[in-house]
């Protein structure tokens, strides 16, 4: 367990806990040799990313990923070194967690009202903000984004026009697959924001960043939504780059990114303060006796605005549209709602620094008292049991998994009379 002044090695090994003995006991009391943080159920690395399920039986993290690994190796693999982050800022929002996400998920809608003021001023090239509806969205596997359209040109030109130098471009053309640079060169996308589900995003643009200079360069950024509350959350965001890319071009893209995203970015401002109208908006008694409408890409009898991309059209995976629309928004709820309603699993338990207890056979004429050190507090309260037998460490294992998968607040387990429990017989 984590204490406050503990310290560990970075493979979780226990080298630092002070006042050992004065505190517990030395090793009699608290086995430090061989103690370790306790290990993730389920890890796994992509691109050079970890990551980590509590459910030690969760899909592998390719199967996962699924089509998404198609996206997001535009952000993790334009060389054969992958990239290297800085950061993160870490700040928090009074905004419920999903209105980010989903807003990085698929929102090209909010991008010509809330961002218009960054146009005017002359961060980017693009003269209206309104061009953001010639884009796509897409959904692929567990992820969703969305896209910019570029001018005609070649995959080398397109690249050139969001700030890519020919050296990265070269590397990029070694790394992805033909379908990837497809998307690029032939179709005419250029990756922007995306949300891997549930609470992984990331973002990709080309802002000015000399003054006085039409030259743009590109910045990417990944970020995690942490939640704190349903209306408030904490934000991780990390500075990304290819590991291989000049150094003066480092330096300038971690400057595009300081000045767009980030605790002090321009396109954060503005988010922001969406977010955190949106929470407050939800949370009133109109908005609960309200159904909002979520339904932009659709028609009132269910048919779809825009149909999805053909092959011939689009060389990426998923379902993509041209245009404004929430079926991105509406993927990402629909697998949130799919996991609120699955059935608790009970946790198991994990005994840290001391054996677990053993019962001894039921006390009888000249058994020895039960130490009082191994004695543990009955979780029901107040305690209906006739015998301290009952309550002996062990015996209980089940009904204790039992009450932390209902959570509190809901009904405990029912204990038997003395003597009618199985678990007593075993």
């Amino acid at each position: 367990m984590p204490v406050p002044r503990w310290s560990y090695r970075n493979d979780g090994r226990l080298v630092g806990l002070p006042f050992h003995k004065e505190a517990y006991g030395g090793e009699e009391g608290f086995k430090k040799k061989g103690q370790t943080l306790l290990p993730a159920p389920s890890l796994a690395t992509y691109n050079g990313l970890i990551f980590i399920s509590m459910d030690p039986d969760a899909e592998p993290l390719e199967e996962f990923l699924g089509d998404f690994k198609f996206y997001l190796d535009y952000y993790t693999k334009q060389s054969a070194d992958g990239i290297e982050l800085r950061g993160p800022q870490r700040w928090r929002v009074k905004a419920n967690w999903k209105i980010g996400a989903e807003n990085f998920a698929g929102d090209m809608y909010h991008t010509p009202q809330t961002h218009t003021s960054v146009v005017e001023i002359g961060l980017f090239r693009e003269p209206k903000a309104e061009k953001r509806k010639d884009g796509t969205t897409y959904w692929a596997g567990n992820g969703g984004g969305t896209t910019y359209k570029l001018p005609e040109g070649s995959l080398e030109e397109r690249l050139r026009y969001v700030g890519y130098p020919d050296e990265m471009i070269a590397r990029m053309k070694e790394q992805w697959t033909q379908e990837q640079l497809d998307v690029v060169g032939k179709d005419g996308f250029m990756i922007s924001a995306a949300s891997l589900f549930p609470n992984m995003s990331f973002v990709h643009n080309w802002p000015r960043v000399e003054e006085g200079s039409d030259e743009v360069l590109p910045f990417i950024s990944i970020r995690v939504w942490q939640p704190i509350s349903e209306n408030e959350t904490e934000v991780l965001s990390w500075f990304a780059v290819d590991k291989n890319a000049p150094e003066e071009y480092k330096a300038l893209s971690y400057k595009a990114y300081l000045m767009c995203f980030g605790s002090g970015g321009m396109f954060e401002q503005d988010d922001v303060e969406n977010w955190v109208s949106l929470t407050n908006t939800a949370a009133g008694s109109m908005a609960r006796r309200l159904l909002l409408n979520s339904r932009m890409g659709m028609l009132e009898n269910g048919e779809n605005v825009v149909e999805a991309l053909s092959p011939e059209e689009y060389s990426g995976p998923g379902s993509t549209r041209i245009g404004y629309s929430e079926y991105n928004q509406r993927e990402f709820l629909r697998r949130w709602a799919d996991h609120l309603e699955r059935p608790a699993v009970a946790a198991a338990q994990v005994h840290v620094g001391s054996d677990l207890v053993k019962a001894p056979p039921a006390a009888g004429p000249g058994a020895p008292a039960r130490p009082a050190a191994t004695q543990r507090p009955c979780p029901q309260r107040p305690c209906t049991r006739r015998s301290d037998h009952e309550c002996w460490n062990g015996t209980r294992e089940r009904e204790f998994d039992a009450v932390r998968a209902v959570g509190a607040g809901s009904p405990r387990p029912a204990y038997p009379a003395d003597g009618a429990d199985p678990a007593l017989q075993r």
